[in-house]
């Protein structure tokens, strides 16, 4: 990896974080949860970078930003006592497909129904690697807080 590349990831980390704060501020996320739902978006969209700089196909990049960025928000959650939802919806900013929805919508208002069958196509697979991704790390058991008091018996 050449100093070009990684100052470019650095970059896209950095703009993913700051897009995904803006985004958290217009939302009207608690002020507590602003770096962490920064964290949550750099790390999703640096995860999508990574995998598409490796030749990864947009799909399943979305898929594999997913994973950890949905990781990072239920520990997040659980750190910060906020639902996961604050920093999973945040954080899942960047990598959803608006221009792929954006090119979907203008074929079909220009008839040109071959592209708009395309594009539609590829923003429902992104659609659905990121629903994917999301089901299979929130459906994982997350471990209890060792300091949590043990349950009573009925």
């Amino acid at each position: 990896m050449t100093g070009t590349q990684l100052f470019d990831l650095l970059r896209q980390f950095l703009l993913g974080g700051i897009g995904t704060l803006c985004f958290g501020i217009l939302f009207g996320i608690p002020r507590k949860c602003y770096l962490a739902c920064a964290a949550t978006g750099a790390v999703g969209w640096l995860t999508y970078e990574l995998a598409v700089m490796m030749g990864i196909g947009a799909v399943t990049a979305n898929l594999l930003a997913a994973i950890p960025l949905t990781l990072l928000a239920r520990i997040f959650a659980v750190t910060l006592k906020a639902p996961v939802t604050v920093f999973l919806l945040c954080g899942i900013f960047p990598l959803v497909p608006g221009a792929g929805i954006y090119y979907t919508a203008y074929y079909f208002i220009q008839n040109d129904n071959l592209q708009m069958a395309a594009s539609a196509a590829d923003t429902v697979k992104i659609a659905a690697a990121l629903a994917i991704g999301i089901s299979v790390m929130l459906g994982l058991p997350f471990p209890k807080p060792r300091h949590a008091p043990p349950e009573k018996k009925k």
